[in-house]
């Protein structure tokens, strides 16, 4: 989408601070991060929320789980532990409307979360 931030971030056409990226996925670091570690993972393919996905993306969404797990290894914070929040839709805390997981790490979190 033309309009849409991440796409214009995987473009190029916006700097962000990538710390992976393969022919399906990118990611990168938060502008505003809510702990020490907080990477943005996005899909290439432009997905506006979880509720968007159809029969078929199983594998889209579970390589977000995926890239998630090696950056997660590369930051040194598999060990001790990480969260991994997808919202959906406005309610949710939702921002930008395309797909996104936030992988956090590095401090302790609280139960329930928000």
């Amino acid at each position: 989408m033309s309009d849409c931030l991440f796409c214009k971030i995987i473009k190029g056409e916006i700097p962000s601070k990538k710390v992976f990226e393969n022919n399906d996925y990118f990611a990168f670091r938060d502008i505003n991060p809510q702990a020490p570690t907080h990477v943005l993972v996005i899909p290439k393919k432009h997905v506006a929320k979880l509720t968007d996905l159809k029969a078929g993306d199983e594998a889209l969404v579970g390589g977000l789980f995926t890239v998630a797990n090696i950056i997660a290894g590369e930051e040194k914070i598999d060990r001790k532990g990480f969260r991994t929040v997808l919202n959906c839709g406005e309610l949710a805390g939702q921002t930008v409307f395309h797909l996104h997981l936030h992988l956090l790490g590095g401090r302790m979190f609280n139960w329930p979360p928000g």
